[in-house]
């Protein structure tokens, strides 16, 4: 697991009145709780479908990152390859009054990668890949992956043969040619591929311009597989070599859709690597969203729990 970490840390309460200084609500404080996020909360997907996770990436000089990896270790991820940096760590605090979110307030922090540490980064990126039976990239916007380290993680899985699944951001810069696995959603797809976006149709294997943006991103990227996020719609499944085909969503509550895509990208590559084809990869994907998307805040499918959603499904 490579990306960008953050805390997501949660305060839960609840509201009996409205604030007599602007018309907010009073959230009255019952508890807190930490949370691995960013590429931390794809390890913790990961973890909870039964896999090993080891994650690499910067935490900052504080205690945001003192309490990052404490988080991360209660969750039994492998915090082995997290270096420290100079830029402080990303927070993203989610107030919660009454199973409903009232506000998030971001502390949004850029990587500070310099010479040396960017060269060192890179081969223990390298390293670490050398070690792992698969890849999850996973790009949050916030610097870490950038050119140099997305080039040293894909030289070294072509070298050992480990698959690597990208979950991509607005970010053209990163050379993903012959990637296994892509996930953007339906923005960053239409944006990576230098399409302007259009409404969507109702019925996504009609949808010319998606069908075309999926098409473009085949031929630029050359993935085995290419899975376009949908929302509501589900997603777009294009295998190499195949034509695309539609899965609808499965979801049957959404409370929040905080960290679906994590448990999208996490699902499928641990169901190639077991095994799984391809349709049965997106199908296991979508329905672990289903199950995540029915919880409060950024959450996690478990196995037995995949079990049950899909034995409901059948009733």
């Amino acid at each position: 697991m490579a990306g960008d970490l953050m805390l997501d840390r949660y305060i839960y309460g609840g509201v009996s009145r409205l604030s007599p200084e602007a018309p907010v609500p009073v959230v009255n404080v019952r508890g807190e709780k930490n949370m691995p996020g960013g590429a931390a909360n794809v390890a913790r997907n990961v973890r909870a479908l039964g896999g090993g996770a080891d994650i690499f990436g910067l935490i900052g000089p504080d205690q945001a990152g003192r309490d990052l990896m404490k988080a991360m270790r209660a969750e039994g991820i492998v915090t082995r390859c997290v270096a420290g940096g100079s830029s402080a760590t990303t927070v993203k605090m989610r107030v919660i009054g009454e199973r409903q979110q009232v506000v998030r307030v971001d502390w949004d922090s850029k990587a500070n990668l310099g010479g040396a540490l960017l060269a060192g980064l890179s081969r223990k990126a390298a390293a670490a890949v050398a070690q792992s039976d698969g890849v999850i990239l996973a790009d949050y916007s916030k610097g870490l992956v950038c050119p140099e380290i997305a080039a040293a993680i894909l030289s070294a899985a072509r070298r050992c043969g480990v698959p690597v699944a990208v979950d991509p951001k607005e970010n053209r810069d990163l050379p993903l040619e012959g990637i296994a696995i892509a996930t953007p959603n339906r923005k960053e797809a239409f944006f990576l591929a230098g399409a302007s976006e259009k409404e969507p149709a109702r019925d996504p294997l009609k949808d010319r311009p998606l069908l075309c943006v999926c098409d473009s991103l085949m031929q630029q990227w050359k993935p085995e597989l290419l899975v376009i996020t949908l929302g509501a719609q589900g997603m777009l499944v294009a295998p190499r070599g195949q034509s695309p085909f539609h899965v609808p969503t499965v979801a049957r509550e959404v409370f929040d859709v905080s960290g679906a895509g994590d448990t999208v990208i996490a699902t499928m590559l641990l169901a190639l690597s077991a095994g799984a084809d391809k349709t049965e990869a997106a199908e296991l994907a979508n329905c672990a969203a289903g199950v995540v998307v029915g919880k409060m805040g950024t959450a996690t499918c478990s196995g037995p729990e995949l079990i049950e959603f899909m034995r409901n499904m059948r009733r």
